[in-house]
């Protein structure tokens, strides 16, 4: 077994750890990246990427349907092809993993294919995919494995009739029906790409509200949205079990007094992610994790084992991808003895349903947990001249302010192009910007990023186009 010695050894190629890694090469370091399956990890195969051009794709057809006359473009025979969608989507995953490959070969950093395991908190086994096993001594071990798709007892994935997001993805053909459990950003998105595609979908939530944890008027306004374009939604109930009988899947479910089997294709199981850490010798090594399977660690992103770091969606909270990137830069720049910092405050999350969902610092309801006195400024994107030479006018923008401060709390886009506009607000809150400053500032005309300018002016009730 050959050993060799690297400053750096991070186990998985996802996006806290391909950044993770480039970051660290960049400032000099000798850096090995391991994964056991591919580079890019879920986001580049399974997740992110992938789901994007399903719903790229699905929404272009879902235009061509129902928009393209509206605007004077006549079509004849619309149909989906989803297996050449397919494999574009496949296509698109093989340019951005091979862009992974590039940028390790031009960063200088090994890659290897293969399982790890820590064997102490200075060495790495790597059980090689092509045979044999290596040893990685390590002056620091980075974990950024991700997550997984949670399991149900009730609900056991068999990758054909019950499945979770992993097997979404690599649908080839439409179901006629699939049920979705779970409403987050997961469910919600798959469910409403396949419901472009012809599949009655209906959303089962266990909770009152689809997408907890972004602001209830806004969640409730695009539930309403997508209910026209098709989906269904039952809320306050629970999926208790599911059965495959001659091909079809009988799920039963219940809300208060009220059951029912629902019988359909697919049920998809989209309750939430779990951290991965299967095999990894993390316990052996003695690092620590939460009642929920998370690796503790502290603000430098170290565990309580010294030389051993974790960062992504491993550690909890916000599991995005963006997120895990800077916890990457931020931990690799702080083992360089920079000044690496993650302000979590400022972290947009997204929803790319038609039309997006994007949000980012406070809701109005934490806002007000969290002590504020809050003003809020609203602009819907029907009173937007450019929105409305796009024929996409559902939405709105929401701000959320401080009424003594006017400090700027929260900015929540529910519209075309959502997941582009936040990048303004993203740093107004990075920098503790106040209403006045984005409602003062130069947006030009005719775009939809007017409909910012004019939600911070309607936080003190002067807007102009309303």
């Amino acid at each position: 077994m050959a050993e060799e010695n690297f400053d750096l050894v991070v186990i998985g190629a996802g996006p806290g750890g391909y950044v993770a890694a480039i970051r660290a090469a960049q400032l000099g370091m000798r850096v090995a990246c391991i994964d056991k399956q591919y580079l890019g990890g879920t986001c580049l195969n399974v997740g992110c990427i992938p789901s994007k051009a399903w719903l790229d794709a699905s929404h272009k057809l879902y235009q061509a349907k129902h928009k393209f006359k509206e605007i004077g473009i006549q079509v004849a025979d619309v149909r989906a092809d989803v297996t050449a969608m397919a494999a574009r989507k496949d296509k698109v995953v093989q340019q951005n993993t091979a862009g992974v490959g590039y940028l390790f070969k031009k960063n200088k950093v090994e890659t290897i294919m293969g399982a790890a395991r820590i064997a102490s908190p200075a060495s790495v086994a790597v059980k090689l995919n092509a045979g044999g096993e290596r040893t990685l001594n390590a002056k620091r071990i980075l974990v950024a494995t991700g997550s997984a798709p949670i399991r149900i007892k009730s609900l056991p994935f068999d990758g054909k009739h019950i499945i979770n997001s992993d097997h979404a993805v690599n649908l080839t053909e439409a179901p006629k029906k699939m049920v979705v459990v779970g409403a987050g950003v997961i469910g919600v998105e798959i469910g409403s790409v396949w419901s472009r595609l012809g599949t009655e979908v209906l959303v089962i939530e266990f909770m009152d509200r689809i997408l907890p944890g972004m602001d209830r008027e806004m969640t409730s306004a695009l539930q309403r949205l997508l209910e026209k374009q098709g989906l269904k939604f039952k809320l306050k109930a629970a999926a208790e079990s599911a059965k495959v009988e001659a091909g079809r899947v009988k799920l039963a479910w219940a809300s208060g007094d009220e059951k029912a089997v629902e019988d359909c294709d697919k049920v998809l199981v989209a309750v939430g992610r779990r951290p991965f850490t299967e095999s990894l010798g993390l316990a052996e090594a003695g690092v620590q994790t939460d009642p929920k399977g998370f690796v503790k660690v502290d603000g430098k992103y170290q565990t309580n084992v010294p030389g051993i770091y974790a960062i992504g969606d491993v550690i909890g909270g916000l599991m995005l991808a963006h997120k895990a990137e800077e916890e990457g830069v931020a931990a690799a720049e702080l083992m360089a003895g920079k000044a690496g910092h993650v302000n979590y405050h400022a972290c947009p999350n997204v929803v790319y349903t038609h039309p997006e969902l994007a949000q980012v610092g406070y809701t109005e309801e934490d806002a007000q947990k969290a002590g504020h006195e809050v003003r809020v400024g609203k602009f819907p994107f029907s009173a937007n001249g450019r929105a409305r030479c796009m024929d996409d006018t559902d939405g709105l923008v929401k701000i959320v302010g401080d009424a003594k401060t006017d400090r700027l709390l929260g900015v929540h886009v529910l519209g075309p192009e959502a997941s582009d506009l936040i990048a303004e607000a993203v740093v107004a809150v990075e920098f503790a910007a106040s209403c006045e400053d984005v409602a003062r500032s130069f947006h030009a005309h005719p775009t939809l990023a007017e409909a910012i300018k004019e939600a911070a002016l309607g936080v003190e009730k002067r807007s102009i186009h309303i």
